[in-house]
């Protein structure tokens, strides 16, 4: 049997989490690697140098920020959160705080096919999970969302199927082009009011509370 609550805890440990994953990302940008530094050129030759973990970490940190953006606009729609959902959203936070060890593979493995592919498959799962979230929440009338969020799921639910199509491309396309990839996700926002437009909301129909 679910028991419902509230879901301010819920949210202050998922932002605590995302906080701490964002935080470990800087950790994979060091000097130690530099050596002996004796002028202005070496410095700037051995930044230059550091361009492919800049890259990740550039992008690890923009995604991240995409989905604690996804996970805060949820958590403004819910009323009350349930077992199922805590298991659900501590699953996608298991691959939120993996985020900043396959960064540094991605940066540092980035010749081969692994190292390359990882870190898609980490956003992809993430987003799955943040999707699957939000498709509970949304189940049996609402029961987790608040009225006026009920009305409108099927908007975030189109949202958040984009941003799980997109992830999947950049895990198809992470084997060829690495990090770059990721630019499928330009695509996510007009992807989701194409999703949006072709799934018409139903009738509300009566909200659990």
């Amino acid at each position: 049997m679910s028991t419902l609550a509230t879901p301010t805890r819920t949210e202050a440990y998922t932002d605590a989490v995302f906080a701490i994953a964002a935080t470990l990302l800087v950790l994979d940008l060091t000097t130690a690697t530099f050596g002996e530094i004796q002028t202005d050129a070496e410095l700037w030759g051995a930044l230059f140098a550091l361009w492919p973990k800049f890259l990740a970490f550039g992008v690890s940190f923009a995604l991240l920020s995409d989905l604690w953006i996804i996970h805060t606009r949820q958590f403004q729609d819910m009323r009350a959160v349930d077992t199922p959902l805590l298991w659900l959203n501590s699953a996608r936070l298991l691959f939120i705080v993996l985020i900043p060890f396959t960064t540094s593979l991605t940066s540092e493995y980035s010749s081969l096919i692994a190292g390359r592919v990882l870190l898609p498959i980490d956003f992809f799962f993430a987003a799955l999970l943040g999707h699957l979230s939000w498709r509970w929440s949304a189940a049996r009338s609402g029961h987790l969302l608040t009225p006026e969020a009920y009305e409108r799921r099927h908007v975030a639910a189109a949202a958040g199927l984009s941003a799980v199509i997109c992830a999947g491309i950049a895990v198809i396309l992470s084997p060829w082009i690495g990090s770059w990839a990721f630019l499928a996700f330009v695509l996510s926002s007009p992807l989701g009011k194409l999703l949006a437009r072709r799934t018409p909301p139903t009738h509300p129909g009566r909200l659990v509370g």
